[in-house]
């Protein structure tokens, strides 16, 4: 009888426009043992109707994705976050191709967040967590989902992100490419607020330099003058590749110690 009570409650959530829920609501809701709740829920997984992306959080999987094994990330992020109490946005090169720079489709969905999070390997989507103590004062936008919204980090957020984490990311010749795209959707102005959000200095000089490479002044400029009144050291353009005998830019205190193209 348990199984088929629960199996009913996971069946109804999609028309209340809902497709995630806990095992610890499903325990306050029926007041059944846990052993008969995890055999309802093991149950339903085995039958490929509903995943867990994490122990005790569940997402059903609706008609259109059986064939995957479960909805993209987009579906659930912001419900998984919001179950495990943790600050987030949508960033990097998941967050750049929202905003229309899908030179290349990232492999894996890119969360910033506040807590260290494991790396989720759910079907055929991978979801990726880097962590940020300054998650809550990025500038970040609601986009709209199948399921509600997520937070995504603003396009100019995510340039200054995509510098920070280019190691993760492809390097800086995938991220020149990306900004080359991402740039069409920003605004100085916006992107003088994303870097005065905590933002390094050293990361905002690489992304004025990066969009002077790609000619568009209006952005670099704004970040030049703004970085004039701050006074910033010189350092390298990568730090961890030797910067001695690299010619020195000195609109940006850059050592420039690796050439960087945008791919075509």
């Amino acid at each position: 009888m348990t199984r088929t009570v629960i199996a009913e409650f996971v069946d109804e959530l999609p028309a209340n426009g809902r497709y995630t829920f806990s095992r610890a609501e499903l325990q306050q809701h029926f007041r059944k043992s846990d052993a008969a709740i995890k055999l309802a829920l093991y149950r339903l997984q085995q039958k490929g109707r509903i995943v867990s992306p994490r122990r005790g959080f569940y997402v059903v999987v609706p008609d259109e994705y059986k064939h995957s094994g479960a909805p993209p990330p987009a579906w659930f992020i912001d419900a998984l976050m919001k179950d495990w109490q943790s600050e987030y946005y949508v960033g990097l090169l998941s967050a750049a191709e929202i905003h229309g720079a899908a030179h290349q489709r990232p492999q894996e969905f890119q969360v910033v967040a506040d807590k260290v999070h494991r790396a989720i390997e759910i079907s055929r989507y991978r979801i990726r967590f880097f962590k940020k103590w300054n998650v809550q004062d990025v500038p970040v936008m609601e986009q709209k989902t199948p399921t509600g919204y997520m937070r995504v980090s603003t396009p100019e957020a995510t340039a200054l992100d995509l510098i920070r984490y280019y190691e993760n990311v492809g390097y800086y010749g995938n991220v020149i490419t990306v900004l080359s795209e991402l740039a069409d959707v920003m605004t100085a102005q916006r992107l003088v607020s994303a870097a005065k959000s905590g933002v390094e200095l050293a990361v905002v000089q690489r992304l004025g330099y990066f969009f002077e490479l790609l000619d568009k002044s209006k952005l670099a400029d704004s970040l030049h003058d703004w970085l004039s009144t701050r006074a910033p050291r010189v350092t390298a353009l990568r730090t961890d590749l030797d910067s001695q005998g690299s010619p020195l830019n000195s609109r940006w205190r850059l050592y420039i110690n690796e050439q960087v193209e945008a791919d075509e």
